[in-house]
């Protein structure tokens, strides 16, 4: 039954996307916030469909540390789902996005239109130059700046390798930064097509507060993403 469920998903999923990029069209003339309302409405979409075909609930807690002006965000990566769930999860989000995915067709188109930060991942301190520049203008919006710690997608239960790009991001703006713990891996793989019923849980955590020295405040951040995030595991959702 899952397998018959996850392939009618897979087929409604890129069924429904495809005809919301051609419905987003449009927006490009418009102001940058219609393409954010039209990427919510994407993302309620699958959310009705995870529930509606696969029995996969979203679940999210510590809305009490969700933001709603100018935050740094980072969230664990298991799948791509944490991606765009995170247009329902914040008013304005912004994502820290890798280059490739500027070649696929629509998104790159999307991408540019919301403004994302496009980085170049082998750039080395020109990446991190330009991407402090770019969330500077960021920030001066009030937006959700969103950035994986890990940079990719890892497994549920293990322990990325997290970068330094937020740690330059929490320096450079002396703002409390938002961990963002999830489970999401265990019912949407990284990889493969099968969706796995139960409860993906998004939590935003207690935010660490500004001025800490990097290297506490990196081991302060994954300790408190992974805890929470295999805490989801070890209740079984």
């Amino acid at each position: 039954m899952t397998l018959v469920r996850s392939l009618v998903f897979t087929f409604c999923f890129y069924l429904w996307s495809v005809v919301m990029g051609l419905i987003m069209l449009p927006t490009l003339i418009g102001p940058r916030r219609w393409m954010i309302a039209m990427f919510a409405v994407w993302s309620r979409g699958v959310i009705l469909a995870l529930r509606l075909i696969c029995g996969i609930k979203v679940e999210v807690r510590g809305r009490q540390f969700a933001p709603t002006g100018a935050a740094l965000i980072a969230p664990k990566h298991q799948c791509m789902f944490d991606v765009f769930a995170q247009f329902v999860l914040l008013p304005d989000s912004c994502f820290v996005m890798k280059q490739e995915l500027m070649w696929i067709p629509f998104l790159g188109w999307y991408a540019k239109k919301t403004r994302m930060i496009v980085i170049d991942r082998e750039g080395g301190s020109t990446t991190l130059r330009k991407m402090v520049k770019d969330a500077i203008e960021r920030f001066a919006d009030h937006r959700q700046l969103v950035i994986f710690p890990e940079g990719t997608r890892g497994q549920p239960g293990v322990a990325g390798d997290y970068k330094p790009g937020i740690a330059a991001l929490y320096r450079e703006f002396g703002v409390p930064c938002v961990p963002v713990a999830t489970n999401s891996g265990a019912h949407w793989p990284a990889h493969g097509f099968l969706r796995r019923p139960g409860t993906i849980v998004f939590e935003f955590l207690e935010p660490i507060p500004p001025g800490m020295k990097r290297a506490p405040f990196m081991a302060l951040l994954e300790e408190r993403i992974e805890t929470a995030s295999n805490r989801f595991l070890a209740e079984g959702l």
